[in-house]
C-alpha cells in the first residue's frame, strides 16, 4: 500500500470511528456539519434496562451533560464564524478553548453511551489484546479501575486508547475534556465526572465503576479496535 492508497484508507475509516455514539459508522466518508450544525446523537441503548444505572441518571447526563456540549459547541462555532481580522485575540482564544473542551465533551460522551448496554463480559480480539499486553485481562481491568478511581470526587476521564504512534493499547487518565493523548483512537471510554455517578451513587465512585463494568458493550469495543488497527495498518504502510 503507498501513501496515497493509506490516505484514501484513512479517509474512509477515520469519519466510521467517530461516528455519533462510536456506533459501526458508516462505509463511506460522511459531510462534517456546518458550523453549529452539530446535533444530538441518540442513545444506543434502552435506559430503563441497564443494571445498577437509572433511567433517570442515564437520561439526565445524556440531555444535560452531552447534549449541553453539543449544544455549546454549536453556539461557539457559529461565534468563531463570525471572527475576523479585527476581532481581539483574547476573544479569539476564549472561543477556541471553549471550541475544544465542547469538541471533546462531545466526542467523548457518544463513545461512552456508544460502549454501554451490553453483558459486561469481554470476549474476542480485545480481550486477547488486553491480556497479552499486560500479562493478564484482569491486570488491564485492575489498572483501568484504579485510573478511574484516582478521579473520583474530581472531574475527567478513564481511556483505553489505541495509541497510533506506538501501536499500544493504553490506558489514560484524563482531568478534563482537554486532556487527550495526541494521537489515538478511544477504544473505551468512562466517564468519571460526578454527573455520570452522583444521582445513583452519591459519592461511592466505586460503585458506580463496577455497574460500568457490568454493562459494557464489548462487541462495540472490538469493534473499535478493529478499525483502529486498519488505521494503524495504512499508516505504517
Amino acid at each position: 500500500m503507498n501513501r496515497r492508497e493509506a490516505l484514501t484508507t484513512l479517509a474512509v475509516l477515520v469519519p466510521a470511528v467517530t461516528s455519533a455514539a462510536g456506533g459501526p459508522g458508516p462505509a463511506t466518508p460522511v459531510e462534517p456539519p456546518k458550523p453549529g450544525g452539530h446535533s444530538i446523537a441518540p442513545l444506543p441503548f434502552n435506559p430503563a434496562k441497564l443494571k445498577g444505572l437509572s433511567e433517570r441518571l442515564l437520561r439526565s447526563h445524556h440531555e444535560n451533560n452531552y447534549g449541553g456540549a453539543v449544544k455549546n459547541l454549536n453556539k461557539v462555532e457559529e461565534e468563531l464564524a463570525r471572527v475576523g481580522k479585527d476581532t481581539p485575540g483574547f476573544l479569539v482564544g476564549g472561543l477556541k478553548e471553549r471550541e475544544l473542551t465542547f469538541t471533546n465533551s462531545m466526542i467523548l460522551h457518544e463513545y461512552y453511551f456508544g460502549n454501554l448496554g451490553g453483558d459486561g463480559k469481554a470476549s474476542g480480539a480485545i480481550e486477547k489484546a488486553l491480556a497479552r499486553e499486560h500479562g493478564s485481562f484482569g491486570r488491564w481491568e485492575e489498572l483501568f479501575r484504579a485510573t478511574g478511581t484516582s478521579l473520583a470526587g474530581g472531574s475527567g476521564w478513564a481511556i483505553l486508547d489505541f495509541n497510533l504512534h506506538t501501536g499500544e493499547l493504553r490506558t489514560y487518565w484524563s482531568g478534563n475534556h482537554t486532556q487527550a493523548v495526541a494521537f489515538g483512537m478511544p477504544l473505551l471510554v468512562m466517564d468519571m465526572y460526578e454527573h455520570a455517578y452522583a444521582i445513583d451513587y452519591g459519592a461511592a465512585a466505586a460503585k458506580y465503576i463496577d455497574a460500568f463494568f457490568q454493562n459494557l458493550q464489548w462487541d462495540e469495543v472490538n469493534r473499535r479496535f478493529e478499525r483502529a488497527q486498519k488505521v494503524h495498518a495504512a499508516l505504517k504502510a
